[in-house]
């Protein structure tokens, strides 16, 4: 059991902890949630012993603490596979018993020498066996490939070669390679994908000692905690349910809290009432007296991180065309690799499409040549009829102006929102008071990016393109923008590892899986069970290709069979798609010619000539009234093609 009693820590004037009392059960499996800056991962570094504060702490003896901190560690500098043995305790047993043996080669075979050694060299392949010594690299390769590593190949490769996110899963595998009693992971899932993920949360499933983790993903705590502890105000809050049902306790405890406060409010006034009413009343100065006393103990009940009352919407979207981004026989090579090779896909209006993958399988290399901000090594990408883009990227410089501070990267954004609702917005996202003229170069890594996001939703769009938008918001934080997805009105290509955040949010999903895309229409969970059904017939395609079976000419027909329906939609479609690119071609001409019209009339020179005002004036008239009439046809047209589809 670990005991924490009245445990208090301070930053300065600032209390974060204000007296807490926990005690954890062997093998318990905790969520440990709260607000960004409730005090989660100080709490978790006192119990590491890495921050000073003031109480008790009181473990096991001889229980090892493993912690996995949410910042990107340095490692020590060696093979891969080297690191995660010397990080076990197996390097210095192996050389222990390396010593040992050695000595008793010498040894004399009737001293007590000999005998001392033996009992050292039993002792040591004891402790080098409790630590899984001799099956040492079969788990450790097992537990990077559920991470994403190539066992074969990167086994032997020195660590300085990975890069930052590579280096939090080297320090994760050694964390679950070191039979720890009891583990503290502080974000596990952010630099994990999705598949890695999935790996994980059924290795802790099967572990044996005590979990407390933080985490912003939904489905993560879904999955692996039993309880949930909440920090709010300083104080920790425990429910003995898993993650899911916490939300809704929360919830009724809030409600709860907010009622008593409304009744001590209401007691206190009448309180005061009285006290106003007979001040001067010689017959009840002792009850006026003892009211005032009264009134000198109550305090209201406080309120616990009560939910934010900050709703958004994005700008209304300009209409794009049908057909928003397209790519055809995209491919990418850096050097002598290559991320993939002859991509096409094409995104309509309207569609919120998820792109899925493992690390290192391109999906920001992908967003890029979408984006149009990186070249492809062969093929093009084309953005549709009128769509304006607004891009977040996992890079922040790519976001930002390091030049400004907080509040011009807001409000040069170019939204209409008035000032007031502009700071609401920032403190939605954790910029109050001051920080909003902090310069964006002093930033942390979170803060650049939720900035960045907020940034990106002022501006006017039909088209979001975003790498990783969820990786620093916080539940609340997180729940706010996606409330804000699901109302706007344009189109949303997203990636992200957050699935409860994709399953809510997505109605199309894209797997990019060695250097082919695969398409599943539905949400995030449809995905996991199409791609499960996909896999079992790869597997019997696969088994029934070693048996001989005659599946060949099935395959043929098929083929053919699909050839033709193509053929016969290409036939049925040809006539719209020409007429639709004649009148897309036309509209774009016409919008060019209103802006250039427009621009004539706002000149300065045209001011004293009202003949020609009248007839650029008539002019403008006649160009948007056939405007109108070819968007109406281009939307009929598109219809015609979509009952074809």
């Amino acid at each position: 059991m670990i005991e924490i009693r009245d445990l208090k820590i301070h930053f300065g004037e600032q209390e974060v902890l204000r007296g807490i009392d926990w005690f954890i059960t062997p093998k318990s499996r905790i969520g440990l949630v709260g607000d960004n800056g409730a005090g989660k991962t100080t709490l978790l570094r006192a119990l590491t012993g890495a921050a000073d504060y003031e109480g008790t702490i009181s473990m096991p003896k001889g229980h090892a603490v493993g912690y996995l901190p949410q910042d990107l560690v340095e490692i020590k500098e060696m093979p891969l596979m080297d690191y995660l043995k010397e990080s076990a305790g197996l390097s210095e047993l192996s050389r222990q018993l390396a010593d040992c043996e050695r000595s008793m080669s010498g040894a004399e075979a009737a001293g007590g020498g000999l005998r001392a050694l033996l009992s050292q060299h039993e002792r040591l392949q004891r402790s080098f066996e409790a630590k899984g010594g001799f099956e040492f690299e079969i788990e450790a390769k097992r537990v990077l490939h559920g991470l994403g590593f190539a066992p074969e190949r990167d086994a032997s490769r020195v660590t300085s070669e990975f890069s930052g996110g590579w280096k939090m899963r080297v320090a994760m595998a050694a964390l679950l390679l070191s039979r720890s009693d009891i583990m503290l992971l502080d974000e596990p899932t952010n630099h994990l994908d999705t598949e890695s993920m999935e790996w994980l949360e059924s290795w802790l499933r099967d572990y044996q000692g005590t979990i407390i983790a933080v985490s912003h993903d939904r489905r993560f705590l879904d999955n692996v905690v039993t309880s949930v502890a909440e920090l709010a105000n300083g104080r920790l809050n425990l429910y003995s349910c898993g993650y899911e049902k916490f939300l809704t306790e929360r919830e009724q405890r809030r409600a709860r809290l907010e009622a008593e406060r409304e009744q001590q409010k209401e007691r206190i006034e009448d309180i005061q009432r009285f006290v106003e009413r007979f001040r001067y009343k010689a017959t009840k100065a002792r009850q006026v007296q003892s009211r005032i006393k009264q009134l000198e103990k109550m305090e209201l009940t406080e309120l616990e991180g009560a939910p934010r009352n900050v709703n958004f919407r994005f700008p209304e979207s300009p209409r794009s065309g049908r057909v928003v981004v397209s790519a055809r026989g995209l491919a990418k090579r850096y050097g002598g690799d290559t991320v993939f090779s002859d991509v096409d896909l094409t995104i309509e209006r309207g569609e919120r499409v998820a792109l899925v993958g493992v690390n290192g399988a391109g999906k920001s290399t992908l967003m890029r040549l979408l984006n149009q901000s990186e070249a492809p090594t062969a093929g093009r990408t084309e953005l549709g009829l009128n769509v304006k883009k607004a891009y977040f990227s996992q890079e922040s410089a790519q976001n930002l102006y390091y030049g400004r501070s907080v509040w011009q990267e807001v409000n040069d954004a170019g939204s209409k929102l008035l000032e007031g609702d502009k700071r609401n917005l920032l403190g939605a996202f954790l910029f109050s008071g001051d920080d909003i003229y902090k310069p964006v170069s002093v930033l942390s890594g979170g803060e650049k990016s939720r900035l960045g996001l907020l940034k990106m939703l002022l501006s006017e769009s039909n088209l979001l393109i975003l790498d990783e938008p969820t990786n620093h918001l916080d539940y609340s934080t997180k729940e706010l923008f996606q409330k804000a997805l699901l109302r706007y009105g344009g189109t949303i290509l997203i990636v992200s590892h957050d699935r409860a955040f994709l399953d809510d949010l997505v109605t199309r999903v894209v797997e990019i899986r060695g250097g082919r895309l695969y398409d599943y229409r539905g949400n995030y969970s449809r995905f996991i069970e199409k791609r499960a059904e996909r896999e079992r017939e790869e597997q019997s395609g696969d088994a029934a290709k070693k048996s001989g079976a005659p599946s060949e000419n099935r395959s043929r027909e098929r083929k053919r069979a699909e050839a033709e329906e193509r053929n016969r939609l290409y036939r049925a479609k040809k006539e719209f798609a020409e007429r639709l690119a004649e009148c897309e071609k036309e509209i774009a001409e016409k919008e060019a010619l209103k802006e250039e019209i427009s621009a004539r009339l706002c000149s300065p020179e045209l001011l004293s000539d009202s003949a020609k005002i009248q007839g650029l004036m008539i002019e403008l008239k006649d160009t948007e009234n056939l405007l109108k009439k070819l968007y109406g046809e281009w939307e009929e047209l598109g219809t015609r093609i979509e009952a074809i589809k």
